[in-house]
């Protein structure tokens, strides 16, 4: 086996930080449209309106935890780093192990997001179609 270095962790340093600035942009996103959403809800009580609210609710509770996930994932990846640093060897590659790990659920959660967007895109489009 392979010894894990200080540079394997340090690799996912820029993927993590990538995928972290689209998390952050899809919550900033949603915050405006939520907030759009509560201004026409507040003038009239419709119930499409209902849906939206529900529907963009359970998307940023995806998000948050895409973002908790990937910002666990950076943590244990520095950490694993200053395992290994310290000479602490196989505690560092189980702990990058649970790293990627982590990221993966993070990724997966993504997935689940955009799904459930990509519905609620398709919902406009119909409504848009059969006008």
């Amino acid at each position: 086996m392979d010894e894990l270095t200080l540079t394997t962790p340090a690799l996912l340093f820029s993927a993590i930080s990538l995928i972290m600035l689209a998390y952050t942009n899809r919550f900033l996103a949603y915050a405006a449209i939520i907030r759009n959403l509560h201004d026409k809800y507040q003038k009239e009580k419709d119930s499409v309106l209902m849906a939206q609210i529900k529907n963009i609710k359970h998307r940023l509770y995806l998000t948050r935890s895409m973002q908790i996930f990937g910002i666990t994932s950076l943590l244990f990846c520095v950490l694993t780093m200053f395992l290994i640093y310290i000479q602490q060897h196989t505690i560092a590659v189980w702990v990058f192990g649970l790293a990627l790990i982590l990221l993966i659920f993070s990724l997966a959660f993504l997935i689940w997001e955009i799904q459930i967007s990509v519905k609620a895109l398709e919902h406009h489009i119909n409504d848009i179609e059969n006008r």
